[in-house]
């Protein structure tokens, strides 16, 4: 999936920051989730999946470009419309829900991530972005594992729940991708 040329240092690191952000949020979310004592299985997957997040935020953060002029945290915020709001809206009250949060995650966050990544992996070029394609492998085999394990516990919980909510859950929150134009994944992708 090319896209054109290699990025510049500065889209490069914007979007280094914004999947440091993603990154940093969804495993402040997970780890928050798993400490609430609901359904044992998800449970122990959301402290594992909040773990590998954190080990995601800190492979992003050393892609960052060391320079004089780049401060690492002032590039560690939400890129695009879609992400803030996003992530602001599963972490309100209206996503109590062990059940919906995980399917939310599995169903919605997560495949979109795994779309902005293989895109950025299908524009990275090995000469200039070696290390970040090594990253992007890496966190790309986890999200594709903690999407469908959170799956498969989302259709085996789902039944306390029922399908309706799971389903009008990530409906909400896709629409807020989707309507913020960003296209297939979570972030929009640089056009140089």
């Amino acid at each position: 999936m090319d896209e054109g040329g290699a990025l510049s240092l500065v889209r490069s690191a914007e979007l280094y920051g914004g999947y440091r952000w993603i990154e940093q949020r969804i495993f402040e979310l997970t780890g928050a989730w798993a400490a609430e004592p609901e359904i044992p299985e998800i449970q122990i997957h959301l402290d594992e999946v909040s773990a590998e997040h954190a080990w995601h935020a800190e492979l992003f953060f050393d892609r960052l470009p060391v320079l004089d002029w780049v401060n690492p945290d002032e590039l560690t915020v939400p890129v695009g419309p879609a992400v803030g709001p996003l992530f602001d809206a599963l972490a309100g009250p209206s996503f109590a829900s062990p059940v919906v949060r995980l399917g939310v995650l599995s169903r919605v966050v997560l495949p979109r991530l795994v779309t902005t990544y293989e895109r950025h992996l299908g524009r990275a070029r090995p000469v200039a972005d070696a290390p970040a394609m090594r990253v992007l492998k890496l966190v790309l085999a986890d999200e594709r594992a903690a999407a469908a394990t959170g799956t498969a516990l989302v259709a085996k919980a789902a039944g306390a729940l029922g399908d309706a909510a799971q389903l009008e859950a990530c409906e909400r929150l896709e629409s807020v991708v989707v309507n913020s134009g960003v296209g297939e994944g979570l972030v929009p992708w640089p056009n140089q």
